[in-house]
């Protein structure tokens, strides 16, 4: 079994789909579950003009769309599905509470459906086998695998999505052979992470939050997080420099780029961002590449493609709305940030100017620094993207928390005290990233070897989190019950 040693411990939980069994003495207080009535998102931004709403409200319409191989079955009209995928359209894991959210699931107030991934294996005749991870009251998940060769300690790591099914056996495939991924092995020897689909509402005022305003904000308070071990650091683009903040790791610069990689990901559909199809092997491309591009008609006249409509869906969308304002609500509100979760968790960020209707200059409320952070060994997925490491994640937005019913990255529980719980790595476990270079430049004779290693021990919660065990039963209520209105 690979032992991924050099940054993870023995694991002290046991882990089942859906569950986190941790050994925690019984509590007082419960997670109040997931808000019912109507979505509190899912709609345009307010104050748009007429034009960016029919815009919004087109773009949704391609957000919803079903695709299919080659687009020519009933109700699937998208082109490019597969070789592999993991769903056949953006809506179908993005639904929970609403178009643009997370993942449905039968318990849900809103969306009441099983996961949909379960139908999608033996669709239009496709021969995949249900992945022992994926269950019908469970999240809609991607897998990855941790490491090339999960028998060898010393295996260079993957970090990769690997696509739960496969297109052959499909109508539209004709031909196609390719096998599902090997996931009974690689559950064996604990080399599979998960990912489920991150909400999307109110992103694009994340996306005109300028890099100087996330910048500050992550220098502010700098005593408070130093004495409470938070830290924390922004991902950055390898090119430019700039701020990257879409993604479980922070890793994408926008919301294209974001859609971009999802569509090529998620649903196997290559675009003018992720040019190449996956997993293309002979017998199952069936159409040019890109499969999804900028549309050109009579006279040089162009409609923009799939992505740029999913981009420009989730950019005009408003942020969810929270319901906050009971006394045990209001007084959550305010331990939130006695005991030091909002120094993460930043509650307001304010945008830069913007082109559409009312979203430039606006102070919005997303709770997240849009920072990554160490989270130690409890939490740790073993994946690399751009500067996060390992057990670095991007603090989560809490907006629209209220209605959310799976939490943490991989899904792993349906209980906000869980959550939260998790976040404090008791543990200790240690991650450690190395990195050493040599080369000479012949044209100038210098010798380069640029060597660096970093160190990090538990989570940047801890503190905080023992802030949360400290409180009254009461207290974490509140604290409870005001999540729950977000």
């Amino acid at each position: 079994m690979h032992a991924v040693g050099f940054f993870e411990g023995k694991r002290t939980w046991q882990y089942i789909p859906g569950v986190l069994l941790l050994a925690v003495s019984c509590l007082a207080q419960t997670d109040p579950g997931p808000r019912a009535g109507a979505p509190g998102a899912g709609g345009p931004f307010p104050t748009l003009n007429a034009n960016e709403q029919a815009f919004f409200t087109s773009a949704k319409a391609v957000f919803q769309e079903v695709d299919s191989v080659t687009g020519s079955l009933p109700g699937e009209a998208g082109v490019g599905l597969g070789p592999t995928f993991n769903g056949n359209s953006c809506a179908q894991c993005h639904a929970q509470p609403a178009t643009g959210g997370t993942s449905p699931a039968p318990f849900s107030p809103q969306v009441p459906v099983p996961n949909p991934q379960v139908a999608l294996a033996t669709l239009h005749g496709a021969t995949n086998t249900v992945p022992s991870f994926i269950t019908a009251n469970g999240p809609v998940r991607e897998a990855r695998f941790i490491a090339v060769d999960p028998t060898s300690l010393n295996s260079p790591l993957d970090g990769g999505v690997h696509g739960l099914y496969t297109i052959k056996g499909r109508v539209d495939a004709p031909g196609c052979t390719l096998a599902q991924p090997n996931f009974n092995f690689q559950l064996a020897n604990a080399n599979v992470t998960f990912r489920i689909p991150t909400p999307t509402f109110g992103l694009g005022l994340v996306e005109n939050t300028s890099d100087a305003t996330l910048q500050a904000n992550l220098a502010a308070n700098a005593n408070q997080k130093a004495a409470l071990g938070i830290a924390g650091r922004l991902n950055t683009a390898g090119n430019d420099g700039t701020v990257t903040r879409f993604g479980w790791k922070a890793q994408n610069k926008s919301l294209v780029v974001f859609a971009g990689e999802a569509y090529n990901v998620e649903q196997g559909v290559s675009n003018e961002v992720f040019q190449n199809e996956r997993s293309a092997v002979a017998g199952c491309v069936f159409n040019a590449t890109p499969e999804d591009h900028t549309n050109i008609g009579a006279g040089g006249a162009t409609t923009p493609s799939d992505i740029v409509n999913f981009a420009a869906f989730v950019r005009l969308s408003a942020p969810p709305t929270p319901v906050t304002s009971t006394g045990s609500q209001l007084n959550g509100q305010s331990l939130f940030n006695t005991i030091g979760c909002a120094l993460c968790h930043t509650p307001s960020l304010t945008t830069a100017a913007s082109p559409f209707t009312g979203m430039g200059n606006v102070t919005y409320h997303p709770y997240s620094d849009f920072a990554i952070h160490h989270m130690g060994a409890d939490l740790v997925d073993g994946v690399n993207q751009g500067a996060a490491g390992p057990d670095e994640f991007r603090t989560a937005p809490l907006w629209g928390l209220g209605q959310r019913l799976f939490f943490l990255h991989d899904g792993r529980t349906t209980n906000l005290l869980t959550a939260i719980l998790a976040h404090a790595d008791d543990g200790g476990q240690c991650t450690t990233v190395q990195s050493a270079e040599s080369f000479v430049d012949d044209s100038n004779g210098s010798i380069y070897q640029p060597i660096s290693q970093s160190q990090f021990c538990g989570s940047e919660s801890g503190g905080v989190i023992a802030n949360f065990r400290a409180l009254s039963s009461s207290q974490k209520q509140d604290i409870l019950n005001f999540l729950r209105s977000l």
